[in-house]
Protein backbone atom coordinates (compact mmCIF):
# COMPACT_ATOMS: atom_id res chain seq x y z
CA UNK A 1 0.00 0.00 0.00
CA UNK A 2 1.26 3.27 -0.81
CA UNK A 3 2.30 6.01 2.14
CA UNK A 4 1.63 9.76 2.27
CA UNK A 5 4.73 11.98 1.58
CA UNK A 6 4.42 13.04 4.97
CA UNK A 7 4.26 9.74 6.72
CA UNK A 8 7.78 8.97 7.31
CA UNK A 9 8.16 12.33 8.80
CA UNK A 10 5.31 12.01 11.10
CA UNK A 11 6.38 8.58 12.02
CA UNK A 12 9.76 9.84 12.59
CA UNK A 13 7.95 12.43 15.39
CA UNK A 14 6.09 9.81 16.59
CA UNK A 15 3.00 9.19 15.27
CA UNK A 16 1.10 5.57 15.36
CA UNK A 17 0.36 4.48 11.53
CA UNK A 18 -2.49 3.23 10.40
CA UNK A 19 -4.50 2.88 6.64
CA UNK A 20 -7.08 5.60 5.84
CA UNK A 21 -8.99 5.69 2.36
CA UNK A 22 -6.14 3.53 0.67
CA UNK A 23 -2.99 5.05 1.92
CA UNK A 24 -0.31 4.50 4.67
CA UNK A 25 -0.27 7.28 7.19
CA UNK A 26 -0.58 8.78 10.90
CA UNK A 27 -3.70 7.20 12.51
CA UNK A 28 -2.48 9.14 15.26
CA UNK A 29 -0.32 11.20 18.02
CA UNK A 30 -1.49 8.74 21.10
CA UNK A 31 -4.24 11.45 22.50
CA UNK A 32 -7.39 10.53 20.06
CA UNK A 33 -9.42 12.47 22.29
CA UNK A 34 -7.46 15.68 22.48
CA UNK A 35 -7.21 15.41 18.58
CA UNK A 36 -10.89 15.13 18.23
CA UNK A 37 -11.10 17.97 20.46
CA UNK A 38 -8.60 20.64 18.58
CA UNK A 39 -10.34 19.26 15.06
CA UNK A 40 -13.69 20.25 16.05
CA UNK A 41 -13.57 23.23 18.72
CA UNK A 42 -9.59 25.11 18.07
CA UNK A 43 -7.49 23.92 14.98
CA UNK A 44 -5.93 20.25 14.00
CA UNK A 45 -3.10 20.04 11.37
CA UNK A 46 -3.37 16.46 9.56
CA UNK A 47 -2.21 14.81 6.96
CA UNK A 48 -4.28 14.68 3.95
CA UNK A 49 -2.08 13.30 1.91
CA UNK A 50 -4.92 10.21 1.32
CA UNK A 51 -6.76 13.30 -1.41
CA UNK A 52 -5.06 12.15 -4.80
CA UNK A 53 -4.81 14.45 -7.50
CA UNK A 54 -5.85 14.42 -11.41
CA UNK A 55 -5.21 17.12 -13.54
CA UNK A 56 -7.37 17.49 -16.67
CA UNK A 57 -5.95 19.18 -20.16
CA UNK A 58 -6.52 19.60 -23.23
CA UNK A 59 -9.11 22.31 -25.18
CA UNK A 60 -12.14 19.87 -24.29
CA UNK A 61 -11.08 19.65 -21.08
CA UNK A 62 -14.59 21.67 -19.70
CA UNK A 63 -16.94 20.70 -21.93
CA UNK A 64 -15.94 17.03 -21.64
CA UNK A 65 -15.78 16.69 -18.10
CA UNK A 66 -19.51 18.60 -18.10
CA UNK A 67 -21.02 16.00 -19.32
CA UNK A 68 -19.24 13.09 -17.27
CA UNK A 69 -20.62 14.63 -13.88
CA UNK A 70 -23.22 15.50 -12.01
CA UNK A 71 -22.40 18.89 -11.08
CA UNK A 72 -21.62 22.08 -13.50
CA UNK A 73 -18.27 22.48 -14.41
CA UNK A 74 -18.64 24.78 -17.56
CA UNK A 75 -19.71 28.02 -15.85
CA UNK A 76 -17.41 27.46 -13.08
CA UNK A 77 -14.93 30.64 -12.56
CA UNK A 78 -11.37 30.24 -11.89
CA UNK A 79 -10.46 30.08 -8.26
CA UNK A 80 -13.79 27.90 -7.81
CA UNK A 81 -14.42 24.43 -6.72
CA UNK A 82 -17.23 22.25 -6.71
CA UNK A 83 -18.21 18.49 -5.46
CA UNK A 84 -19.16 15.85 -7.90
CA UNK A 85 -20.73 12.65 -8.56
CA UNK A 86 -19.85 10.09 -11.60
CA UNK A 87 -22.68 7.89 -12.33
CA UNK A 88 -23.13 5.13 -14.62
CA UNK A 89 -26.29 4.73 -17.24
CA UNK A 90 -28.93 3.78 -14.71
CA UNK A 91 -27.77 6.64 -12.20
CA UNK A 92 -26.37 4.40 -9.81
CA UNK A 93 -22.70 6.39 -8.16
CA UNK A 94 -19.39 5.14 -9.59
CA UNK A 95 -17.11 7.92 -7.65
CA UNK A 96 -17.08 10.81 -6.47
CA UNK A 97 -14.68 13.94 -6.69
CA UNK A 98 -14.19 17.61 -6.37
CA UNK A 99 -13.43 19.54 -9.66
CA UNK A 100 -11.34 23.15 -9.11
CA UNK A 101 -11.12 25.18 -12.30
CA UNK A 102 -7.32 26.26 -12.43
CA UNK A 103 -7.97 28.57 -15.89
CA UNK A 104 -5.28 26.08 -17.33
CA UNK A 105 -6.72 22.86 -16.96
CA UNK A 106 -8.85 21.00 -14.65
CA UNK A 107 -7.71 19.64 -11.40
CA UNK A 108 -10.33 16.30 -9.91
CA UNK A 109 -9.32 15.59 -6.41
CA UNK A 110 -10.78 12.10 -4.85
CA UNK A 111 -9.49 9.13 -2.10
CA UNK A 112 -5.91 7.40 -2.98
CA UNK A 113 -8.91 4.23 -2.46
CA UNK A 114 -10.68 5.48 -5.69
CA UNK A 115 -8.49 7.21 -8.08
CA UNK A 116 -7.40 4.83 -10.28
CA UNK A 117 -10.67 3.74 -10.45
CA UNK A 118 -12.06 7.19 -11.15
CA UNK A 119 -9.00 7.60 -13.77
CA UNK A 120 -10.01 4.14 -15.78
CA UNK A 121 -13.82 5.10 -15.56
CA UNK A 122 -13.11 8.74 -16.62
CA UNK A 123 -10.82 7.62 -19.66
CA UNK A 124 -12.78 4.73 -20.85
CA UNK A 125 -15.40 8.17 -21.93
CA UNK A 126 -12.67 9.76 -23.95
CA UNK A 127 -13.31 8.95 -27.58
CA UNK A 128 -12.42 11.76 -30.38
CA UNK A 129 -12.44 14.50 -27.24
CA UNK A 130 -8.86 16.30 -26.76
CA UNK A 131 -8.76 15.81 -22.91
CA UNK A 132 -5.77 14.07 -21.16
CA UNK A 133 -5.61 12.71 -17.72
CA UNK A 134 -2.59 12.59 -15.66
CA UNK A 135 -2.41 11.80 -12.28
CA UNK A 136 0.18 13.87 -10.06
CA UNK A 137 -0.63 12.60 -6.39
CA UNK A 138 3.10 11.91 -5.89
CA UNK A 139 4.13 15.44 -6.67
CA UNK A 140 1.09 17.55 -5.36
CA UNK A 141 0.08 16.39 -1.87
CA UNK A 142 -2.10 18.14 0.85
CA UNK A 143 -2.11 19.37 4.59
CA UNK A 144 -5.47 20.01 6.22
CA UNK A 145 -6.62 22.49 9.02
CA UNK A 146 -9.54 21.99 10.84
CA UNK A 147 -11.73 23.48 13.24
CA UNK A 148 -12.92 26.76 14.45
CA UNK A 149 -9.67 28.67 14.95
CA UNK A 150 -8.31 27.45 11.72
CA UNK A 151 -8.90 31.48 10.38
CA UNK A 152 -6.71 32.51 13.15
CA UNK A 153 -4.05 30.08 12.63
CA UNK A 154 -4.01 30.83 8.70
CA UNK A 155 -3.86 34.72 9.31
CA UNK A 156 -1.02 33.85 11.90
CA UNK A 157 1.06 32.48 8.94
CA UNK A 158 0.11 35.22 6.60
CA UNK A 159 -1.88 32.30 4.39
CA UNK A 160 -5.49 33.17 2.56
CA UNK A 161 -8.10 32.41 5.41
CA UNK A 162 -11.08 34.62 4.24
CA UNK A 163 -12.36 31.84 2.16
CA UNK A 164 -15.65 31.15 0.58
CA UNK A 165 -16.74 27.69 0.35
CA UNK A 166 -14.51 25.87 -2.19
CA UNK A 167 -12.85 29.10 -2.95
CA UNK A 168 -8.85 28.61 -3.45
CA UNK A 169 -5.91 30.82 -3.82
CA UNK A 170 -2.49 30.30 -4.89
CA UNK A 171 0.17 32.24 -3.31
CA UNK A 172 4.16 32.01 -1.97
CA UNK A 173 5.13 31.69 1.29
CA UNK A 174 8.44 31.69 3.07
CA UNK A 175 9.41 30.67 -0.71
CA UNK A 176 7.21 28.25 -1.39
CA UNK A 177 4.38 28.30 -3.83
CA UNK A 178 1.13 26.83 -2.18
CA UNK A 179 -2.52 26.93 -2.66
CA UNK A 180 -4.84 27.14 0.31
CA UNK A 181 -8.40 25.40 -0.33
CA UNK A 182 -11.49 26.20 1.88
CA UNK A 183 -13.59 22.87 1.81
CA UNK A 184 -17.31 23.20 1.74
CA UNK A 185 -17.57 21.32 5.22
CA UNK A 186 -20.89 22.93 7.27
CA UNK A 187 -20.46 22.10 10.89
CA UNK A 188 -16.40 23.49 11.48
CA UNK A 189 -13.98 25.16 9.23
CA UNK A 190 -12.25 23.13 6.90
CA UNK A 191 -9.08 23.92 4.55
CA UNK A 192 -6.66 22.17 2.65
CA UNK A 193 -3.24 23.77 1.54
CA UNK A 194 -1.69 21.71 -1.67
CA UNK A 195 2.14 22.03 -1.22
CA UNK A 196 4.70 20.41 -3.48
CA UNK A 197 5.55 16.70 -1.60
CA UNK A 198 8.84 17.75 -1.19
CA UNK A 199 7.91 21.17 1.16
CA UNK A 200 4.89 19.66 3.01
CA UNK A 201 7.26 18.43 6.18
CA UNK A 202 8.49 22.81 6.45
CA UNK A 203 4.65 23.42 6.37
CA UNK A 204 3.78 21.12 9.24
CA UNK A 205 6.39 22.32 11.30
CA UNK A 206 5.33 25.87 10.87
CA UNK A 207 1.43 25.34 11.35
CA UNK A 208 2.66 23.17 14.29
CA UNK A 209 4.87 25.66 15.48
CA UNK A 210 1.43 28.59 14.91
CA UNK A 211 -0.54 26.32 17.39
CA UNK A 212 -2.02 24.00 15.46
CA UNK A 213 -2.83 20.62 17.01
CA UNK A 214 -1.14 17.38 14.96
CA UNK A 215 -3.74 15.16 14.23
CA UNK A 216 -4.21 11.70 12.59
CA UNK A 217 -6.81 10.02 10.42
CA UNK A 218 -8.68 8.16 13.54
CA UNK A 219 -9.47 11.51 14.85
CA UNK A 220 -10.56 12.59 11.71
CA UNK A 221 -12.85 9.85 11.05
CA UNK A 222 -14.85 10.69 13.87
CA UNK A 223 -15.36 14.00 13.23
CA UNK A 224 -16.51 12.78 9.68
CA UNK A 225 -19.30 10.44 11.24
CA UNK A 226 -20.03 13.28 13.95
CA UNK A 227 -20.59 15.96 11.67
CA UNK A 228 -22.99 13.57 9.39
CA UNK A 229 -20.32 13.35 6.10
CA UNK A 230 -20.44 10.28 3.80
CA UNK A 231 -17.54 8.66 2.35
CA UNK A 232 -17.21 6.97 -0.36
CA UNK A 233 -17.00 3.36 0.15
CA UNK A 234 -18.68 3.21 3.41
CA UNK A 235 -21.72 5.23 3.09
CA UNK A 236 -21.93 5.87 -0.84
CA UNK A 237 -21.73 2.88 -2.40
CA UNK A 238 -21.80 1.81 -6.11
CA UNK A 239 -25.58 0.48 -5.66
CA UNK A 240 -26.34 4.37 -4.29
CA UNK A 241 -28.52 6.60 -6.24
CA UNK A 242 -27.42 10.34 -5.62
CA UNK A 243 -30.86 11.24 -3.80
CA UNK A 244 -30.17 8.97 -1.71
CA UNK A 245 -27.52 10.39 -0.32
CA UNK A 246 -28.91 13.66 0.78
CA UNK A 247 -25.45 15.13 -0.89
CA UNK A 248 -27.48 17.40 -2.73
CA UNK A 249 -24.45 19.85 -3.25
CA UNK A 250 -23.10 17.35 -5.69
CA UNK A 251 -26.18 17.98 -8.09
CA UNK A 252 -27.09 21.00 -10.72
CA UNK A 253 -30.35 20.51 -12.38
CA UNK A 254 -29.56 23.17 -15.08
CA UNK A 255 -26.46 22.13 -16.54
CA UNK A 256 -27.57 19.70 -19.29
CA UNK A 257 -27.32 16.26 -19.93
CA UNK A 258 -24.32 14.45 -18.65
CA UNK A 259 -24.31 10.12 -17.84
CA UNK A 260 -27.08 8.93 -15.52
CA UNK A 261 -29.04 12.44 -15.93
CA UNK A 262 -32.22 10.95 -17.19
CA UNK A 263 -32.71 9.19 -13.80
CA UNK A 264 -31.40 12.05 -11.62
CA UNK A 265 -34.33 14.40 -13.16
CA UNK A 266 -36.91 11.39 -13.43
CA UNK A 267 -35.94 11.10 -9.29
CA UNK A 268 -36.44 14.59 -8.72
CA UNK A 269 -39.28 15.10 -11.06
CA UNK A 270 -41.49 12.41 -9.10
CA UNK A 271 -39.72 11.72 -6.08
CA UNK A 272 -39.05 8.11 -6.29
CA UNK A 273 -36.34 7.37 -3.33
CA UNK A 274 -37.47 5.36 -0.78
CA UNK A 275 -34.39 5.85 1.62
CA UNK A 276 -32.01 8.20 2.95
CA UNK A 277 -28.75 8.80 4.48
CA UNK A 278 -29.39 9.81 8.08
CA UNK A 279 -27.41 10.36 11.34
CA UNK A 280 -28.29 8.58 14.32
CA UNK A 281 -27.30 8.94 18.07
CA UNK A 282 -26.83 5.14 19.12
CA UNK A 283 -27.38 3.47 22.67
CA UNK A 284 -26.30 0.17 23.99
CA UNK A 285 -23.83 -1.59 22.10
CA UNK A 286 -22.25 0.36 19.18
CA UNK A 287 -23.30 -1.57 16.00
CA UNK A 288 -20.89 -2.74 13.19
CA UNK A 289 -21.38 -1.51 9.79
CA UNK A 290 -23.97 -3.34 8.00
CA UNK A 291 -26.44 -3.84 11.42
CA UNK A 292 -30.37 -3.27 10.87
CA UNK A 293 -32.63 -1.87 12.71
CA UNK A 294 -36.37 -2.47 12.84
CA UNK A 295 -39.39 -0.80 13.46
CA UNK A 296 -42.70 -2.52 13.83
CA UNK A 297 -40.88 -6.16 12.77
CA UNK A 298 -39.70 -5.02 9.77
CA UNK A 299 -36.12 -3.40 8.45
CA UNK A 300 -36.03 0.06 8.65
CA UNK A 301 -32.60 0.89 8.44
CA UNK A 302 -29.08 -0.08 7.77
CA UNK A 303 -26.14 1.52 9.56
CA UNK A 304 -22.62 2.38 7.21
CA UNK A 305 -20.22 4.20 9.52
CA UNK A 306 -19.80 4.53 13.15
CA UNK A 307 -17.80 6.64 15.50
CA UNK A 308 -17.64 6.96 19.19
CA UNK A 309 -16.62 10.34 20.38
CA UNK A 310 -14.56 10.74 23.00
CA UNK A 311 -16.88 12.01 26.18
CA UNK A 312 -19.45 12.10 24.08
CA UNK A 313 -22.12 9.55 22.60
CA UNK A 314 -21.40 7.16 19.83
CA UNK A 315 -23.24 8.43 16.55
CA UNK A 316 -23.61 6.54 13.45
CA UNK A 317 -24.37 7.06 9.54
CA UNK A 318 -26.68 5.35 7.77
CA UNK A 319 -29.75 4.74 5.65
CA UNK A 320 -33.31 4.89 6.84
CA UNK A 321 -37.06 4.37 5.07
CA UNK A 322 -38.34 7.97 3.91
CA UNK A 323 -41.25 6.95 5.68
CA UNK A 324 -39.96 6.12 9.00
CA UNK A 325 -37.19 8.64 8.66
CA UNK A 326 -38.18 11.75 11.25
CA UNK A 327 -36.29 13.16 13.91
CA UNK A 328 -36.45 11.70 16.89
CA UNK A 329 -37.48 8.14 15.68
CA UNK A 330 -36.34 5.29 17.55
CA UNK A 331 -35.36 2.07 15.90
CA UNK A 332 -33.67 -1.32 17.81
CA UNK A 333 -32.18 -4.31 17.31
CA UNK A 334 -30.46 -6.51 20.04
CA UNK A 335 -31.10 -3.90 22.70
CA UNK A 336 -29.38 -1.32 21.21
CA UNK A 337 -31.41 1.66 19.61
CA UNK A 338 -30.70 3.85 17.27
CA UNK A 339 -32.26 7.72 17.09
CA UNK A 340 -32.79 10.01 13.91
CA UNK A 341 -31.26 13.23 14.23
CA UNK A 342 -31.07 16.01 11.52
CA UNK A 343 -28.72 16.39 8.70
CA UNK A 344 -26.48 17.97 7.66
CA UNK A 345 -24.82 19.03 10.84
CA UNK A 346 -23.83 22.56 10.73
CA UNK A 347 -21.68 24.66 12.48
CA UNK A 348 -23.10 26.44 15.59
Amino acid sequence: MPATALYGYLINSGAKTGEYCGVETAANFGDVATEFAALRDSCGVLDAGWRSKLVITGQDRVRWLNGMVTNNVRDLQPGRGVYCFVLNPQGRIQADLYCFQREEYLLAETDASQVQHLYELLDRYIIMDDVQLSDISAQLTSIGVQGRKVPEILAKLDMAANLELLEFRDQSWRGIDLTVVRLDAEAVPEFEIWVAAEDCAKLWDALVEAGAEPTGADAYELIRVWSGRPRFGADIRERDLPQETGQQRALNFTKGCYVGQEIVERIRSRGLVHRQLTRFEIEGTPPAPGTRFQLDHRDVAEITSVATIPSGPTVALGYARRDAVRPGAVFEVNGTRARVQDLPLKQE
